[in-house]
């Protein structure tokens, strides 16, 4: 593994987190306080971004989390589209104050697909960095989930109004303060004006495979195909789904003994013989939003979310973490879909009734309605292990509680790769994916997480 400022090698170890969790709980929480600066200094005056904590982070985390489960579904806010435009608006808003920021190469935007516009900090003068991620999370996330409740825009006002309160109670002055926040305005903007051009709103007419074995509408809800134009979206590095396309299905066959007709058969096989941890893996993993579940990336950033807290790092590594994780996710997403609709293999529930002869038969849990290969929990969960692990290690020992709210036990892991594969194998316990589409699809994730991790030489 290579060796940076931010690799596993250099990390820094777990440090008194009680003020964090305090704030994740809601609470008056404190981070080391800013030093007052004068508003004018000599040349660059401000901190680094590594002497202040990741507060700042993991506050905007468990916002965009709640806005990911509760915010009804639009092209803007789908997938995994929100934690790639927020992890970069987070760490552009801080780039001036990250390593080798003299030199021009702590920004991404040359590493980025298309990135420009970004403002430029007055190296003469001060700046709070948590305040310019602050307010930069905040425009972000107001813009992708503008269709988000009332009481949820409340929610990013306040969390915007009480960070920058906070800092100013810790010695911040007003004029350092006003920068910083309008240095992280003027990035959120450019990073949205560039978001709006990726090809989310594609609404080209989607004409349906009919070959044999073509993916059809699935029960109960028998709904027409979704995203189908998502894997044309312009991917936030160039060149991230190189070589990861996972080549073509096993060819389609009803006939007993080929690989197809094996593929289905395990999946029934394994519906009718489920063993109580399987059980629970499925649900585990299930990722619908309805208000008490994470979308399938969602449950990648609670991970996140989780790791920074029992780490408590500096806001430099958080927000590497973050930008590598969002982009990864993000990235992973428009590979797999390009997949999806270019193979259209039906969905297991059709195979079984159609061709194993079990008209009734349903999976554990829904079906989702677009084409099954690859398996797109694979494919995320593969891509955010492998961002993960370039950040904390190959055996980061953790224990994800992220849906412990919610009624689910908490499931421990050895390394991110076990939970990724676990992720993966979840849709084939819960019915709704053949085993090849799930290891293919981690396999596609991991290699889009690698170029990406390549290209930005974080």
């Amino acid at each position: 593994m290579k060796t940076s400022l931010f690799s596993p090698t250099n990390a820094r170890r777990p440090g008194r987190n009680a003020a964090l969790k305090v704030l994740l709980l809601g609470g008056l929480a404190a981070s080391a306080a800013c030093q007052r600066e004068a508003d004018t200094a000599p040349a660059n005056p401000s901190p680094a971004a590594a002497t202040y904590r990741a507060d700042v982070v993991q506050g905007w985390l468990t916002v965009q989390l709640r806005l990911a489960r509760t915010t009804p579904v639009t092209l803007a806010n789908t997938l995994s589209r929100p934690f790639g435009y927020g992890g970069i608006a987070a760490y552009e808003a801080v780039a001036p104050g990250l390593p080798s920021n003299l030199a021009g190469n702590a920004s991404l935007a040359s590493r980025l697909n298309g990135l420009t516009g970004l403002p430029s900090a007055d190296p003469s003068l001060a700046y709070c960095w948590p305040l310019s991620a602050n307010a930069a999370l905040a425009a972000v996330n107001r813009a992708l989930y503008a269709n988000t409740s009332a009481a949820n825009k409340t929610t990013i006002d306040s969390l915007e109004t009480a960070t920058a309160a906070r800092y100013q109670a810790g010695g911040v002055g007003t004029e350092v303060a006003a920068r910083s926040a309008d240095f992280g305005r003027k990035v959120a903007a450019a990073v949205v004006a560039w978001a709006a051009t990726d090809g989310f709103d594609n609404s080209a007419a989607y004409v349906p495979a009919t070959a044999p074995g073509a993916w059809v509408p699935t029960p109960p809800a028998f709904a027409p195909a979704a995203f189908p134009n998502w894997g044309s979206n312009r991917p936030l590095v160039a060149g991230s789904g190189d070589g990861a396309d996972p080549g073509p299905p096993p060819a389609y066959s009803a006939v007993a003994g080929t690989p197809f007709y094996q593929a289905g058969q395990e999946v029934y096989d394994v519906s009718q013989a489920l063993t109580p941890d399987q059980r629970a893996i499925a649900l585990f993993w299930n990722d619908v939003p309805n208000g008490r579940s994470f979308t399938p990336p969602g449950h990648w950033i609670s991970i996140l979310s989780q790791v920074l807290t029992k780490e408590n790092p500096a806001l430099d590594r958080a927000l590497v973490a973050y930008a590598k994780v969002g982009i990864s996710l993000n990235d992973a997403s428009i590979s797999c879909f390009r997949t999806k609709y270019q193979y259209s293999v039906l969905r297991p529930v059709s195979y079984v009734r159609a061709a194993l002869g079990h008209p009734a038969w349903l999976s554990l849990i829904p079906t989702p309605n677009f084409p099954e290969y690859t398996a797109g929990h694979a494919t995320v969960s593969g891509a955010a292990a492998e961002a993960l692990t370039s950040v904390f290690g190959p055996n980061y020992a953790f224990t994800d509680q992220g849906y412990v709210p919610f009624g689910l036990a908490a499931r421990a892991y050895a390394s991110f790769e076990q939970a990724g594969t676990e992720a993966g194998l979840s849709r084939l316990y819960g019915g709704i994916h053949y085993r090849v589409s799930c290891e293919r699809g981690g396999a596609q994730g991991r290699k889009v997480a690698q170029n990406i991790d390549a290209k930005l030489k974080l």
